[in-house]
């Protein structure tokens, strides 16, 4: 009976299973099929991504790297709640040997740091409003786009991925559950999108809910909490420090941006917390 060694750790609900490169080396499985594995959850372990340490990432400015896996088995650019989860894994265990360090990803390097309260603070790099960068492309340049039988007036926005951003006075789970799905799919969109629906409830707080590209709907996103937050600012909605409700739970956002500067960094503040250590049964 073969096994292996994993972490289960969740921020806001947004739960991450973590392999050490030398447990996934046992597995003899490429790293998407052990991902669709794992994070199964019926089957597996249970998870919205999978996350595999790489101890020398190729670009030498940062201090270590990632392997991130969606539960689908597609990887992501980046996942704000999951590099919350890897930041004190990595702490933890060692892996770093400081509290502020800097992460490889398939979106540039990510600066996590832990604080003093415990929470981590993620400084997200800069969001990403160009079109073609994104990727976003309409027929006329108009950011409206028709799912179903509605249309809707979008922000999009990059976070290293791509984010659709409708703000509404709607209940946005609704939303989410009814027009999520085909969204995420959606021409304009041409490496698919993840898609937030966000109420404001002040100028300091907002409600949103996702579905998230290769995962469905989630507890949490923390690169869609930042985007959130981007359209908002950019939509003269709400101040640069703001509190996202998740199904999962809270974040802080502070984006010293403006429709008239958007060339700041993002940052994201929240937990990140153990659920469980196992033996998985391969």
């Amino acid at each position: 009976m073969k096994t292996i060694k994993l972490t289960k750790m969740q921020g806001c609900g947004n739960d991450f299973v973590i392999i050490d490169y030398p447990e996934y080396e046992k597995t003899g499985l490429k790293m998407s099929e052990l991902a669709k594995k794992v994070c199964n959850r019926n089957f597996g372990v249970g998870a919205d991504g999978m996350i595999i340490p790489k101890l020398n990432p190729e670009n030498k400015e940062a201090d270590i790297s990632w392997y991130f896996y969606n539960s689908d088995g597609s990887t992501a650019q980046m996942c704000g709640n999951g590099m919350r989860c890897f930041a004190k894994y990595c702490i933890d265990n060692k892996l770093v040997d400081k509290k502020s360090f800097s992460v490889e990803t398939l979106a540039g390097i990510i600066k996590p740091e832990l604080l003093d309260n415990g929470l981590i603070k993620v400084n997200m790099g800069k969001p990403i409003l160009e079109n073609k960068k994104i990727p976003f492309w309409s027929e006329n340049g108009e950011k409206k786009l028709t799912a179903i039988d509605r249309e809707f007036e979008i922000t999009p926005v990059s976070m290293g991925n791509p984010h659709c951003v409708i703000i509404t006075d709607e209940d946005p789970m609704k939303l989410a559950q009814t027009y999520g799905p085909v969204i995420e799919k959606h021409e304009f969109f041409p490496e698919k999108t993840n898609t937030e629906f966000v109420r404001v409830k002040s100028r300091m707080e907002i409600d949103m809910r996702v579905f998230e590209r290769g995962c469905g709907i989630t507890l949490a996103c923390g690169t869609g909490a930042c985007a959130s937050v981007v359209a908002c600012v950019l939509n003269n909605l709400t101040e640069n420090k703001v509190k996202v409700n998740l199904l999962g739970g809270p974040v802080f956002i502070e984006w010293q941006g403006s429709a008239d500067d958007k060339e700041q960094d993002i940052f994201l503040i929240g937990s990140a917390n153990y659920s469980f250590f196992a033996d998985y049964i391969l």
